[in-house]
């Protein structure tokens, strides 16, 4: 039998709703299924942590054709890894495997860090600056060494404004969007002609970067990526590394809303930090949900799902669900301490395997620079002066309005 799906097309209301409304729908009809309408196509939504695992087994769900144009034309570019499939989708995704969880995270951290303490030096000189600003520079700076970027001092601000550009504006229309497909266009020009560069010789680049490996990685064809998707592929290292200012910005949120864990930040418990940017990347709202295609006539929950159909897997209704985070809208690290996380529990940068599936390989690296950083914050002697500190649910991506104004006295 048919599944119901909605008369009505729920654009709109996702539009009015942010991250409310998947989760908003579920708890209406106390299902972990939901058949609908999105963007003019019949849409089945999931939930849990099973939903997760349906979702992530590329039997059931293929990513090809599902990411929608404006999404590809901002936040991850035409030709990505993010939207193969099978064995084309395993060795382009190599690639970042090797990059990201196989590669020195650790010199990424460091190289980080010493931007974080010479930024933070010049902040307490200067007076009060936004977090999110600042850390978006010290993110590129950091990364920008550590893939291989030829990148002068001058050039840094710019390039930082358009990677958060480019995240910023995935989800929404008007300016926000035209600013990121710009920022987008300018940079894929860019790192395209370095690519060209280093394949004939001509851009000094360090032996075993990133911008090299990106330059001379084969596909499943054996092919060279060409010019663009290769710079495409670049900005989904460097991209994503820089967005893990949203999070900084969401720690300096916490500090600010539960100064009860800035002592235990500030003695350099490793295990208790780990456990702190795992709370925050759970608690605090990024991406609401990711999609798919069906790879073939399916079913869950009792609900049809057709091939071809777009399904949504539920990140922010998840990653609040009392049934897998006992009292959820409670800010508690510990929860995190000794507690070994499922695949497909804590989703906020997808489920599964990241080495083989549709997870994000770059996830490590985010809890890796979000451990440190907020060790660093909690460190850093500053005052809130007066502002907005809300977050609105209906941004997406969201983020304090503020974007967390420090004044920093000193950093030690």
């Amino acid at each position: 039998m048919p599944a119901p799906y909605a008369r009505f097309d729920d654009t709109l209301a996702l539009a009015l709703e942010g991250f409310a409304w998947l989760p908003n729908r579920l708890r209406r009809c106390d299902a972990d299924v939901l058949a609908t309408r999105l963007l003019g196509q019949r849409a089945v939504a999931l939930h849990g942590p099973e939903a997760a695992r349906f979702f992530y087994d590329e039997r059931h769900i293929h990513r090809h054709g599902a990411i929608p144009g404006p999404v590809r034309s901002t936040l991850f570019g035409h030709g990505a890894v993010h939207g193969l499939d099978g064995e084309a989708h395993r060795v382009r995704k190599a690639l970042f495997v090797a990059l990201l969880i196989d590669g020195s995270i650790d010199d990424l951290v460091r190289r980080v860090a010493a931007a974080w303490d010479a930024a933070a030096r010049d902040w307490a000189a200067r007076g009060p600056v936004v977090l999110f600003d600042e850390v978006s520079r010290v993110l590129t700076r950091g990364v920008g060494e550590w893939v291989g970027l030829p990148l002068r001092d001058d050039e840094l601000p710019a390039l930082a404004a358009d990677l958060v550009a480019m995240v910023d504006g995935f989800a929404t229309a008007g300016p926000r969007h035209w600013r990121a497909r710009r920022a987008r266009t300018r940079r894929e020009e860019w790192l395209a002609g370095l690519i060209e560069g280093v394949r004939r010789g001509e851009a000094a680049v360090p032996a075993g970067s990133a911008v090299r490996a990106v330059a001379e990685h084969r596909d499943a064809d054996g092919s060279l990526l060409d010019p663009c998707t290769a710079a495409v592929e670049l900005l989904n290292i460097v991209r994503p590394t820089v967005a893990v200012s949203w999070f900084v910005a969401f720690t300096g949120h916490a500090l600010h809303r539960w100064p009860e864990h800035r002592d235990r930040l500030r003695a350099g418990d490793g295990a208790f930090a780990e456990a702190y940017a795992h709370e925050i990347r759970r608690f605090y709202p990024f991406a609401p949900f990711v999609g798919g295609r069906a790879a073939a006539d399916l079913g869950w929950g009792g609900v049809r799902i057709p091939a071809g159909a777009l399904v949504l897997l539920d990140l922010y209704g998840q990653n609040h669900d009392p049934r897998v985070w006992p009292e959820p809208y409670r800010f508690h690290p510990d929860r995190f301490l000794d507690r070994p996380i499922g695949e497909f529990e804590l989703v906020p940068q997808g489920g599964g395997d990241p080495r083989t599936g549709h997870r994000c390989p770059g996830e490590m690296i985010t809890v890796a620079l979000l451990r440190d950083l907020a060790v660093r914050l909690a460190r850093l002697d500053y005052e809130l002066p007066s502002q907005d500190l809300g977050i609105s649910l209906r941004r997406i991506p969201t983020r304090p309005r503020s974007g967390v104004v420090v004044d920093v006295r000193r950093t030690g």
